[in-house]
């Protein structure tokens, strides 16, 4: 496989050609026919595009012949989705947009086609982190919890990792610069691991992705978009400030990035620093604190029929482990226990574009390096490296007909290297191969249907550690995993505002080395634990159906799924203590989870400034002897009231005001070993704006979240069962200046 990979990309560096086609035109408003400035035309396969200027004009060079679908996007009007022929050295394209209340759609990258999410078969959840930021989001892990149907399990407000439909840890694939990220995602300390600086926005597939992803995204997918480059012949800047009030949290973060013809350049580093924040009840949570620092570069080059993207990351967290409500501090360096982690992410995405048809090449490889300090020892008590390199290679056969085509072969070869006197899971490599194909047929302008089928292998090999007999001994295991997953789904666009999809698909989970092979006390947990090296693959089926209506000023969306799971692996406790620690040891169990999402928007006429949101979300979880699956989110409804004005004043170009509740219903189906939680309801509110300060359009925000300072419990707080309630007010503040 190394020597294939090797050979594509000498292909890709030595097959591009030179041609020098163009794409211009004028873009009018189709009312008034006035020229429309800051209109962004853009190619999402090439990432390649351009903004009209105030004559409505725009010009895209160093084009390839063949078909490409460009989208046409400006805020406060319809998206444009059009596929372009590109046959000749200049291409004429002229267009109207109309005004719409209704917001603007964005390119969809986590699904194979690269489609506006109205064209996709599959439903995909799609948030801007300007937005999240906007609603008062501290980190990544909490921003993503504004999504309908994502939660987080939380210890803190520092570590976080995505729950999707009550599916979590490796149950859900993160994707972050086109890879997958590996951080040791089984554990339940261990956070997301990524900043949100330099990352563009946020995609959510709810349900099996394996069809497209393999292994570990059986619960759905959480895609992280990097910010995009440049556009050509343009150079960029800014600085980025925020303060949270509850933490005296401090963020700063600052971009530059610059773009030729051909060469592309970007980077942004990012700061954080946070106190222990204070609960609804006026008290710190100990070594609650957490520093970060975060770098992220990349530089691309681009040919008319040839592009390479190279991107890295490099992330240092300082976490603390909060334990209690001690000492009263506002110290910002972490205490003992806590953990350091360094991570490392480097991917190499490669196109070669032919005239009816595409080769991607995406290679990937992270480092991730977590090292654990205990209170009376010296040096990391546990430290593991995680070293993992992987591969995707897709073909988009030329389009026959209706029919649009991708076959793919994609895996992952990793290491897993233990330095500490503890060990948590034992040294092992793990290599795996998938090989699909799926398909979008587009029947008419109202019928689409895609479908594919993909298989997997994967192989653990694991060495044993300690001495045979005694009680921590952990066998060595040599296991491989197969599986065929497939899917299917079908979109269907009726009387003229209604939209239907029914998905049906597969997904598999191969179980983790802490499944396999736990022995021993987990110290982030208190248990001593205790994993089962026969465990077989979990294998689901997920059914969603979705139905939205959406005209002018009004929307509504219903979304409902049934997930039924084989050989669930979950871990449940035997009743009995080693060394004063219950004991825990891994199961499975067939298992079935079902609920959805449901939401209306109202932005009435004529005061199409004025939205009114609100969606519900639930999930029930069961055991196929009717017990109740841990970490299940509670039922839970949003409401949100907020206006959007668009000026023309010389200070003030936009602005934005917002005012929500969420109401958490009490958490009364839980598991053997969790216990219920009450229900809750949290206030927020917030403004920003576009300002114009010595001729300087600078964003401002300012928001609060649990404005009256509610003392509560997340269900899924792993400080619950410490007596430790979540955050309590907190007022955030944020400054976007451009250099």
């Amino acid at each position: 496989m190394k020597n294939i990979i090797l050979s594509l990309l000498f292909i890709l560096l030595f097959s591009a050609t030179y041609a020098q086609n163009t794409l211009s035109g004028t873009i009018t408003d189709a009312k008034t026919n006035d020229a429309l400035e800051q209109v962004s035309v853009y190619f999402p396969q090439l990432e390649k595009g351009a903004v009209t200027n105030e004559k409505g004009d725009y010009k895209i060079s160093n084009l390839p012949a063949g078909s490409y679908k460009v989208i046409l996007s400006y805020i406060g009007y319809q998206t444009i989705s059009k596929t372009i022929n590109i046959t000749s050295n200049e291409t004429i394209f002229n267009t109207l947009m109309k005004e719409s209340a209704i917001e603007m759609e964005e390119v969809i990258v986590s699904t194979p086609f690269h489609k506006l999410q109205s064209e996709n078969v599959m439903k995909v959840e799609y948030a801007s982190i300007k937005d999240l930021k906007n609603k008062g989001a501290i980190t990544l892990a909490d921003g993503i919890t504004k999504i309908a149907g994502v939660e987080s399990v939380s210890t803190g407000i520092g570590i976080g990792k995505p729950v999707i439909r009550g599916l979590n840890a490796n149950r859900v694939l993160v994707y972050t610069q086109g890879i997958r990220l590996e951080n040791q995602q089984f554990g339940d300390e261990h956070g997301l691991g990524v900043n949100d600086a330099g990352i563009s926005s946020v995609e959510v597939i709810k349900g099996p992705a394996s069809l497209l992803y393999g292994s570990d995204a059986m619960g759905g997918v959480l895609y992280l978009n990097p910010e995009k480059f440049a556009l050509n012949n343009d150079t960029e800047g800014d600085v980025n400030l925020n303060y949270y009030s509850n933490t005296q949290g401090l963020n700063a973060n600052a971009g530059f990035k610059t773009s030729g013809e051909h060469l592309k350049f970007l980077i942004r580093s990012s700061i954080t620093s946070h106190a222990d924040y204070k609960t609804g009840g006026g008290e710190r949570v100990t070594n609650s604190r957490f520093k970060e620092f975060d770098i992220k570069t990349g530089v691309a080059y681009q040919l008319t029929n040839f592009k390479t993207e190279l991107r890295y990351n490099y992330n240092n967290s300082n976490l603390g482990i909060p334990e209690e409500i001690g000492e009263q501090s506002t110290d910002r360096d972490p205490i003992k226990p806590n953990q350091t982690i360094d991570n490392h992410i480097l991917s190499l995405k490669n196109t070669l574009l032919f005239k009816k048809s595409s080769l991607d090449l995406t290679l990937g490889y992270t480092s991730n390096i977590r090292k654990e300090f205990e209170e009376d020892e010296d040096g990391a008590a546990l430290h593991m490296n995680l070293n993992t390199f992987t591969y995707n290679l897709q073909y988009h056969l030329p389009k026959y007909g209706i029919l649009e085509t991708i076959i793919g072969a994609q895996g992952l070869s990793q290491t897993n290297t233990n330095f500490g006197e503890e060990l948590l899971i034992p040294n092992a490599n793990t290599n795996d191969v998938g090989f699909y194909g799926t398909s979008h047929l587009h029947l008419d302008k109202n019928n689409d249907i895609q479908f594919g089928l993909r298989y997997d292998h994967r192989n653990i090999d694991s060495e044993q550690n300690g001495v045979i007999d005694d009680e921590d001994y952990i066998g060595a295991i040599n296991r491989s995993f197969n599986s065929f997953n497939a899917a299917i789904g079908y979109k269907l666009n009726f009387l003229d505002n209604y939209v239907a999809r029914i998905n049906l698909a597969s997904g598999f989970r191969a179980p983790n080395l802490a499944e396999l092979t736990s022995n021993g006390v987990h110290e982030g947990t208190n248990r001593y634990e205790i994993g089962d090296s026969t465990l077989d693959n979990e294998q689901n089926i997920q059914t969603d159906i979705a139905l939205e209506y959406k005209n002018e000023h009004f929307e509504v969306f219903v979304n409902g799924f049934y997930n039924s799971i084989n050989n669930y692996i979950y871990i449940s406790p035997t009743g009995e203590e080693i060394d004063d620690n219950l004991v825990y040891e891994y199961v499975q169990q067939d298992a079935n989870l079902y609920g959805g999402e449901a939401g209306i928007h109202i932005h009435p006429h004529p005061l199409d400034w004025l939205h009114f949101e609100s969606s519900f979300q639930t999930v029930t979880g069961k055991q196929k002897n009717d017990d109740n699956l841990p970490l299940i989110p509670a039922k839970s409804i949003t409401n949100t009231l907020r206006a959007e004005f668009s000026n023309t004043d010389k200070w003030l170009k936009s602005s934005q005001v917002f005012i929500t509740l969420k109401s958490t219903f009490k958490q009364d189906k839980i598991s053997s070993y969790e216990t219920e939680t009450d229900g809750y309801g949290l206030l927020s509110a917030g403004l920003s704006g576009t300002m114009t300060v010595f001729n300087l359009p600078m964003d401002l925000r300012i928001s609060g979240n649990n404005l009256l300072n509610k003392d509560y419990f997340s269900h899924l707080s792993r400080l619950k069962y410490d007596g430790i309630s979540n955050i309590g007010r907190n007022i955030s503040v944020g400054l976007s200046i451009p250099l």
